[in-house]
């Protein structure tokens, strides 16, 4: 195992082991249950090592921290994207977890040389950091600020399962953009700055937003996490959900922005597709997709989507 100043990550003192021996399609059978390939000590023990996230363009490689039931994205490295797309075409492949791959041995030496054996930071980018510089604010009027003349529109919350050949009609009853339906949508919002740092307010819909959102994990995982900040009172509130189709679609912008993905700047960019509320019939889940700008099913498992939640406005 190397050793990498975790310093440099902010994550407290001492040495972080990386082992290289883990790969993204070995993760869910080690860590999802006690009856693991590897023996887990306690819920608390981590487990780091490097892949490339190939979910979204281009490809990156990212330092991932994983225990039982437990995986967190640390950091993105800025690896020469040469090296990193000669990688993720030389797999071919990704072994079951759609678009994760591991990194081969050029990657393996040249993380060693100029992260693990370096002094220089700056090829790291730690993920809190990064989500603190996508949620700077970008000039939203304030809760309390006059509103402007505005239509409401009622959409959608009900979690219904949805057939594929439902979403022309969602994507087009509101004139949401979908790069495949409806490439001339544009579905008008007014977020409103909530003043917390953590949400804003589309007056239009109704709908407070998480400005943030979860990391890439299971559905299971997801509900997880939605029932902990409900638990926590996120922001002053318990009744937070995942959006529906129609609540998804409603942020979903024509172009993209600076951060190179269809929403509002004041989203952050480090959920680049989003789970939904509405499961797919027969079978899978749905998301949103704010970096290729249309909707599409996929397992909800393995490691499944990111998330963002919501909650009307009453």
């Amino acid at each position: 195992m190397a050793h990498l100043d975790i310093d440099k990550l902010g994550v407290g003192p001492g040495p972080l082991n990386i082992d290289w021996d883990i790969t993204p399609d070995y993760t869910f059978t080690y860590f999802e249950s006690w009856g693991s390939q590897r023996s887990i000590k306690s819920l608390m023990e981590r487990y780091y090592y490097f892949f490339i996230d190939n979910w979204a363009r281009p490809a990156r490689v990212c330092l991932m921290e994983r225990g039982v039931k437990y995986a967190k994205i640390l950091a993105e490295i800025d690896a020469p994207q040469d090296m990193v797309d000669r990688c993720v075409l030389s797999q071919g492949k990704t072994s079951g977890l759609d678009k994760s791959y591991a990194i081969d041995e050029l990657l393996k030496e040249w993380l060693i040389a100029n992260v693990l054996d370096s002094d220089d930071g700056s090829k790291i980018t730690r993920i809190e950091d990064k989500i603190e510089r996508d949620e700077e604010d970008p000039g939203l009027p304030g809760k309390d600020s006059p509103l402007p003349e505005i239509t409401s529109c009622k959409l959608d919350s009900l979690p219904r399962e949805v057939i594929e050949s439902d979403i022309p009609e969602i994507v087009k009853k509101h004139n949401f953009y979908d790069r495949k339906y409806n490439t001339e949508g544009r579905f008008e919002n007014y977020f409103v700055d909530n003043g917390d740092g953590l949400t804003v307010t589309d007056m239009v819909t109704s709908i407070m937003w998480q400005r943030g959102g979860f990391d890439i994990g299971s559905i299971r995982k997801m509900e997880a996490g939605i029932e902990q900040l409900n638990r926590d009172g996120f922001a002053g509130y318990s009744d937070w959900r995942l959006p529906t189709l129609e609540e998804a679609l409603s942020l979903m912008e024509p172009d993209a922005n600076s951060k190179e993905i269809r929403l509002h700047p004041c989203f952050s960019r480090e959920q680049p597709f989003i789970f939904v509320a509405n499961r797919r019939y027969p079978g899978g889940y749905w998301f949103a997709d704010f970096k290729a700008g249309n909707v599409f099913w996929a397992s909800g498992f393995n490691p499944g989507g990111f998330g963002r939640v919501c909650r009307t406005v009453t």
